[in-house]
């Protein structure tokens, strides 16, 4: 068993596989802070200045003046901002993922589509049978080729 398990690790699959986390958390962290920093500030100008990453509901019945303070007294509350980012985060996320998939897809859907082979036998013209290409006889009607 401990065979098969290293042998599992150690093949490409796995490593492949590795490499994708980390790239896809590191992809995640770049959209988080597209969002975050570039998409969301205009969208909250738009909006009469509403700053979303800052919306939330103190469930204590307290005011707090940021959701910075808020975290600072421990408070619980539902931070609607914050998840409205995080779900923008996701949709952007997925369609870009969705268009590298595709873009992949159709990348190797031209792999695959590959030439003919050669041709590795001739027809005999004297009986119109298969032959191979180097025959300088054929085995059939013993013709000259």
């Amino acid at each position: 068993m401990l065979e098969e398990f290293k042998k599992f690790l150690i093949t490409g699959n796995v490593v492949d596989m590795a490499v994708g986390f980390i790239f896809g958390a590191a992809f995640a962290t770049v959209i988080k802070s597209l969002v975050s920093n570039i998409i969301m500030p205009p969208i909250g100008l738009l909006m009469g200045g509403v700053d979303f990453s800052s919306l939330f509901i103190a469930l204590d019945g307290k005011e707090y003046a940021s959701l910075a303070s808020l975290d600072a007294a421990g408070a619980p509350a539902i931070k609607l901002g914050v998840f409205v980012n995080d779900v923008i985060s996701f949709t952007i996320l997925g369609f870009v993922m969705f268009m590298m998939v595709k873009a992949y897809n159709k990348l190797k859907a031209q792999e695959a589509v590959t030439e003919p082979a050669a041709p590795t036998t001739k027809v005999c013209p004297e009986c119109a049978m298969e032959i191979p290409l180097a025959a300088h006889m054929c085995p059939h009607c013993r013709s000259i080729q």
